[in-house]
């Protein structure tokens, strides 16, 4: 299925809004409860699976595959059933950057964490991916999942704190799995995920090989949770 063609533009630093443009008839996708606002003749329907042309086995294979590793199965579509152009806004559950990746210059395919998506143009296929060599690493480590998006439109990544972009030419990269957004091109993780110790503290590393684009987070909403939480136990504790 052909991405439907949208524009759009990125407003803001550090907490980042996505504004999307939609002729009449077109539909943008996005995870629940992302949308800031919409104009009139802008109609939103929740529905099952991406709206891409897989079929039915294919869209309830995808569905199954999205309640085991603890997604919503449901995806919010926004149309504009009007007569001219209307708009969209998104924003992501927490500060950092959104990414705009036009995916037929990325080979048709991004691979990203499962927590990053925000917003596609209908046509974007989403689908949950495994890795053979990962095995239980997609359950450990942060919950690291990953997801496949597939088509030639735009689609819309967040990550948290500052983002870099890294061009790998046939290189290695080990990265903390929890700093990983992103990887296109003839990338693939390698190897399982490896547990390393500092100072009591655990991390996972993941390793990436090939040529392509890495996107690195500096601060994965996980650790800044958990410093959060570590702060307040604390506070609590001296006051008591």
């Amino acid at each position: 299925m052909q991405c439907h063609e949208i524009e759009y533009q990125i407003f803001g630093q550090d907490i980042q809004m996505l504004e999307i443009d939609l002729d009449p008839e077109e539909t943008v996708i996005a995870e629940a409860g992302v949308m800031t606002y919409m104009e009139e003749d802008i109609e939103f329907a929740a529905k099952m699976g991406d709206g891409s042309a897989q079929g039915v086995m294919g869209t309830l294979f995808g569905i199954g595959k999205r309640m085991l590793t603890g997604e919503s199965v449901f995806l919010t579509h926004f149309t504009n059933t009007g007569s001219q152009l209307r708009r969209v806004a998104f924003s992501a559950p927490f500060p950092g950057a959104i990414i705009a990746l036009n995916l037929a210059e990325l080979q048709g395919q991004v691979i990203c964490q499962k927590d990053s998506f925000l917003a596609a143009a209908l046509g974007t296929k989403i689908d949950i991916t495994f890795h053979k060599r990962l095995g239980s690493g997609f359950f450990g480590g942060e919950g690291f999942i990953l997801q496949r998006l597939q088509g030639d439109g735009m689609a819309f990544i967040h990550a948290g704190g500052t983002v870099m972009c890294k061009e790998l030419n046939d290189e290695t990269l080990r990265l903390d799995t929890g700093c990983l957004v992103g990887f296109s091109g003839d990338i693939a993780l390698s190897g399982g995920l490896k547990s390393m110790f500092f100072g009591g503290e655990g991390m996972f590393l993941a390793t990436l090989r090939g040529t392509g684009k890495v996107w690195v987070q500096s601060m994965p909403f996980s650790r800044l949770a958990e410093r959060v939480l570590a702060h307040g136990m604390s506070s609590s504790q001296g006051e008591s």
